[in-house]
């Protein structure tokens, strides 16, 4: 009989829970937090106070995008996409865009290498 290998205990907020449970809302501000970095890519946890946002910007690797919480405006070359707790929108390498939360917002990143 093959020994079964035990795996390491996860503690809730390291390996399972709630993603938007690990960042705080911040008065006027935009939190963020890097949960996991890989050679493959890192997911980092946002969390947007109203109206706050980022500017337009590009980024060298494709990434994808999951609102964990509330609502924002999402400008990809142009075109607005608005975006509510539970959908995603994929943001492709060196394409300008930018973003505006329409409520206190939650969101993961997750950029791939």
């Amino acid at each position: 009989m093959k020994k079964q290998e035990t795996s390491p205990s996860l503690e809730e907020g390291e390996g399972y829970g709630n993603l938007a449970d690990i960042v705080a809302y911040q008065r006027g501000a935009i939190v963020s937090r890097t949960f996991m970095k890989t050679e493959g890519g890192n997911l980092t946890l946002f969390a947007f106070d109203k109206s706050e946002g980022l500017s337009e910007h590009t980024t060298p690797h494709d990434a994808l995008v999951w609102i964990l919480e509330g609502n924002v405006d999402f400008d990809i070359q142009g075109q607005n996409f608005r975006l509510k707790q539970g959908e995603f929108i994929r943001l492709p390498a060196h394409v300008p865009h930018a973003l505006r939360a329409v409520s206190q917002m939650k969101m993961a990143l997750l950029l791939l290498f």
